[in-house]
């Protein structure tokens, strides 16, 4: 899924992956669509010598270090604005050589989309447009081979107006403290963002998982009374479990810059905040069993792989929706999942000292015999916290398409690796999903949504 360029939306009618041939062809002419910050045009494709392999990665990491921004191959330019079609192929090997060519002549690689969008009257042909969107990862350098002489060592190109310039010693220190000073300010925000969920949460004493997310780039939702109406209503109406129909939450009432969502006024509900700029965090308690001696005290806690993995798919959209749509947030976003066999687990809560609080109880995720209906226990190992991370796409988590069953995948394998299991195996790293393999619990609800979504 492409990260959203709006102006560049604006211009064309529609999302980049949406277009047709029709709506960039009748760009010729239009002054308006003249190349720019976000915006150049090729009239073939990039050949495979040195001089065009370092054309191909300058092109991209001025993008990247800017603005973000769309090469459109297949059109040719007069003095910028766009004057002719040439269509160019639109196979496989010019894909490659493109993959290759980024991948192996920009540092940090540049991450990108190739949207080939066909001549419906001369198939294979069209259009291809490259769409980078602005990096938190910049500065990135080309690293090709330089094919005119310079004195200028340094290699970082950045967009200016519809030219290319370069970035000085002082400007590439300047990005390099941005990116580091950046990454450490997400972090810290993601930690304050689920410590101040799990305060709201702390007396809980059964599991949870706790998924957070915060926008690399950080939106800005306004909390007024007329917004704050429409909110509720949104919120009221949506429905977090996937797949089981009809509205989850029953309340929603504003915070210290932010809005609290809670599913209802049962002690284990779930639980959301979503942030002012985009940030947002949710609780959801696992279903699963309790297993308890003689005398009724809690011994263990279990949950099959699915009752992990459905609320996990189900958060993901959620928080990632907010941040999109709600507070405008675009592009990556960072998301961390904890799993706890009690919120005293949480790593948090570790100088809470409350001696009327009962010992935390091991937890353990099992597969369910279906012979004779038990769990069975993949490794004797328990654990009362697990975490994972990953770096995902806003768009691809709220449009609820096949890059969300992607980065739920990598997110519950590396969760469930801390109970033995190399892969949870319901949801491939392809996104290809499995149904019948989560719990009886969930499994009606994920194939009916997934139907209902073209995901099967």
């Amino acid at each position: 899924m492409v990260t959203r360029l709006r102006r560049l939306e604006g211009l064309l009618g529609g999302r980049l992956n949406d277009l047709d041939y029709r709506s960039i062809s009748e760009l010729v002419g239009n002054t308006d669509a003249a190349e720019g910050e976000d915006l150049d045009y090729k009239r073939e494709h990039y050949s495979g010598g040195d001089e065009s392999r370092e054309e191909l990665a300058k092109d991209v990491a001025a993008f990247a270090n800017h603005t973000g921004g769309v090469l459109v191959l297949g059109m040719a330019e007069d003095k910028g604005v766009p004057s002719r079609v040439f269509d160019v192929d639109l196979d496989d090997r010019h894909l490659r050589h493109i993959r290759q060519v980024i991948a192996n002549n920009t540092a940090p690689p540049v991450p990108y989309e190739a949207i080939p969008v066909h001549n419906p009257d001369a198939p294979g042909t069209g259009f291809l447009l490259i769409a980078v969107s602005r990096s938190p990862y910049a500065p990135h350098a080309v690293t090709a081979r330089p094919t005119k002489l310079s004195r200028d060592g340094l290699r970082y190109p950045r967009r200016g107006g519809s030219q290319t310039e370069w970035l000085t010693e002082t400007d590439v220190a300047t990005s390099y403290r941005a990116r580091y000073t950046a990454a450490a300010e997400r972090d810290r925000r993601l930690a304050d963002v689920e410590e101040d969920l799990v305060d709201a949460v702390a007396s809980r004493t059964t599991p949870h998982l706790i998924v957070t997310l915060v926008p690399e780039q950080a939106g800005g939702m306004v909390i007024d009374s007329d917004r704050f109406i429409r909110y509720r209503e949104e919120l009221l109406a949506t429905q977090l479990h996937l797949g089981q129909g009809g509205r989850n939450f029953g309340n929603v009432t504003v915070g210290p810059r932010r809005l609290i969502v809670a599913e209802g006024s049962g002690r284990y509900s779930a639980r959301a905040e979503l942030h002012r700029d985009g940030s947002a965090a949710i609780a959801i308690s696992l279903n699963g069993r309790i297993h308890v001696d003689e005398y009724e005290d809690v011994q263990l806690h279990t949950a099959e792989p699915g009752d992990v993995v459905y609320p996990l798919l189900c958060a993901l959209p959620f928080l990632a929706a907010h941040a999109r749509d709600r507070a405008g947030a675009s592009g990556l976003a960072h998301v961390s999942v904890t799993l706890v066999a009690d919120i005293a687990a949480h790593p948090t809560q570790a100088r809470v000292l409350d001696l009327d609080r009962p010992p935390v109880a091991p937890f353990r995720v099992d597969r369910i015999d279906p012979a004779t209906g038990r769990p069975r226990p993949l490794t004797g190992e328990s654990h009362s916290c697990a975490t994972a991370d990953a770096g995902v796409l806003l768009d691809n988590l709220a449009d609820l398409d096949r890059g969300l069953l992607q980065a739920t995948a990598a997110l519950a394998d590396e969760l469930l690796q801390a109970y033995g299991y190399p892969e949870t195996g319901l949801i491939t790293r392809t996104g290809e999903l499995r149904p019948e393999q989560f719990s009886q619990r969930n499994s009606g609800a994920v194939a009916q949504w997934a139907q209902e979504h073209g995901l099967l």
